[in-house]
């Protein structure tokens, strides 16, 4: 039980990372080209009314957005069931790359904004691959619906005091899945207001925060990443 409370330690922080990243990214897409890059609800919704008033242009980088979003979440979920070494660090590193191609994009007055909303859309996308669960809770890092239903549901369950069939630690309840969830959440929330305060300040340095976190990822992570509810699914990273 030590082992598995310590891992789900572990894992809530890099969740934590990952959403903060993922936030501020978002923020950052919503406020420089007026697209989400993780928040595809908000795009698919957004470009399908522009296709109903017929305006194609406007519902393009939102459209484009959808499109590299599921492609990175399938390049995601293929590399962490692949049998590689190291393959979250690998995750790590080419989201990083993915951020930096952006920053180096957006640098001059004319930004490439298709290519670099396409670039951030991939790198999110593979994000949720690498973190499908915390212990035996699902979490969602870079959309929060998900996380927000769960919320409710953990604040139900303990309201009507059921236990967690689940359960990996002896001190693990629906308020201790809730707590997780709103870690999540609230991470998410932070890397928004980071990525609001910054984008004004920090001007062409804007993203080195992220790519200063993907790296350190990459870098220091040492954290098992659970890949599928399904035994058969599962893989071991190192």
């Amino acid at each position: 039980m030590t082992n598995s409370s310590s891992q789900i330690g572990k894992q809530t922080l890099m969740a934590v990372a990952l959403c903060l990243v993922a936030g501020y990214l978002d923020g950052y897409g919503l406020l420089i080209f007026n697209t989400y890059v993780t928040f595809m609800s908000g795009n698919s919704t957004f470009a399908s009314v522009r296709l109903g008033q017929g305006a194609f242009h406007a519902a393009l980088p939102a459209a484009v957005a959808v499109l590299f979003f599921v492609a990175g979440s399938t390049l995601g979920a293929l590399l962490m069931r692949s049998k590689l070494p190291h393959t979250h660090r690998l995750s790590f590193a080419s989201i990083g790359l993915l951020i930096a191609v952006v920053s180096v994009l957006t640098r001059g007055e004319s930004a490439h904004i298709m290519l670099a909303v396409a670039l951030l859309s991939l790198g999110m996308g593979m994000v949720n691959a690498l973190l499908p669960r915390i212990g035996a809770e699902s979490v969602s890092l870079t959309f929060m619906t998900g996380n927000l239903n769960r919320i409710g549901g953990h604040l139900a369950g303990a309201i009507c005091r059921e236990s967690l069939a689940d359960a990996r630690t002896p001190n693990e309840s629906h308020l201790t899945r809730a707590r997780v969830e709103l870690s999540v959440w609230l991470s998410f929330v932070s890397g928004a207001v980071l990525a609001g305060v910054f984008v004004s300040t920090l001007r062409t340095w804007v993203l080195v925060p992220p790519l200063a976190a993907m790296l350190f990822l990459t870098a220091f992570s040492q954290v098992q990443v659970p890949v599928a509810r399904d035994p058969a699914l599962e893989v071991s990273h190192r």
